[in-house]
């Protein structure tokens, strides 16, 4: 992922309301959201390169989404994938709280990364280039790539989006709507708001945009996902080529399951 827009008990309605670019070279292999076939309390795309996923939730309502951390350095030899850590988390029956606990430890075995890991009962943040693991009370937040709430650009507008989205939107397809069109801004940030993470100021200018349109990269899939008070469950995902147009659009709802039993670490 690259840009997460989260609303944590924001408003009376949702318990959750999130929405988020993925951006992605063209040629990794990907599977759009479904269920998992050898897991199927799973529901999110693939990573079919490296078997982890950049955003999913359980049947239960579990849920986690990542994003690497941009510092125009290579990513280490042997470092470990960072979609694992959601795959990991949703694949067992842990709390939020328990699971980022025991990552933290080993933390930088992985490139940097942001992640965002939530139940039922609290959202958590743990990000290998931050000062640690942070419970986060309810609110609005964004995250790219740099550290929660770094005020990027496509950081500060697409907070400002969700926020009018919730005031304007009195049903859920509308609200999903609304913020699937905010995700497809393909705008880009004037050069003086530019942040500086390494790479050419072309190429930042290129990134600026929550929908990004590059040669061989660019969004490859927008994903809005509501829990409302009652437990019941949106999630969509729209998936993008190359030339940034829509290939597929899938939609599930669903009423979340009782948590599943096991250990918490």
């Amino acid at each position: 992922m690259c840009l997460i827009l989260t609303a944590y008990r924001a408003d009376p309605r949702y318990r959750l309301v999130l929405a988020a670019n993925r951006d992605e070279y063209f040629r990794r292999p990907t599977k759009a959201a479904d269920y998992w076939p050898e897991m199927p309390h799973i529901l999110g795309g693939r990573d079919l390169e490296k078997g982890g996923t950049w955003l999913a939730m359980t049947t239960d309502g579990r849920w986690a989404a990542i994003t690497n951390f941009r510092s125009g350095n290579a990513q280490p030899a042997g470092a470990r994938s960072r979609g694992a850590l959601v795959a990991d988390y949703l694949a067992g029956p842990f709390k939020a709280q328990a699971y980022v606990a025991d990552v933290e430890p080993d933390q930088h075995a992985y490139p940097g990364f942001n992640m965002l890991t939530g139940d039922n009962e609290s959202l958590h943040y743990l990000s290998n280039k931050d000062a640690g693991p942070m419970m986060l009370a309810p609110g609005i937040y964004g995250l790219s790539n740099h550290l929660l709430d770094s005020p990027w650009p496509k950081v500060e507008l697409g907070k400002r989006a969700l926020a009018e989205s919730l005031a304007a939107a009195d049903k859920p397809d509308r609200l999903i709507e609304t913020l699937l069109a905010a995700l497809g801004n393909r705008s880009l940030a004037e050069d003086h708001a530019l942040p500086s993470t390494g790479i050419s100021r072309d190429w930042e200018k290129r990134l600026s945009a929550a929908f990004i349109e590059a040669p061989h990269y660019g969004t490859r899939a927008s994903t809005v996902l509501l829990i409302d008070r009652e437990g019941e469950a949106h999630f969509r995902e729209r998936s993008y080529g190359e030339r940034g147009e829509l290939i597929e659009d899938r939609r599930y709802r669903f009423t979340l399951t009782a948590q599943r039993s096991g250990p918490t670490f």
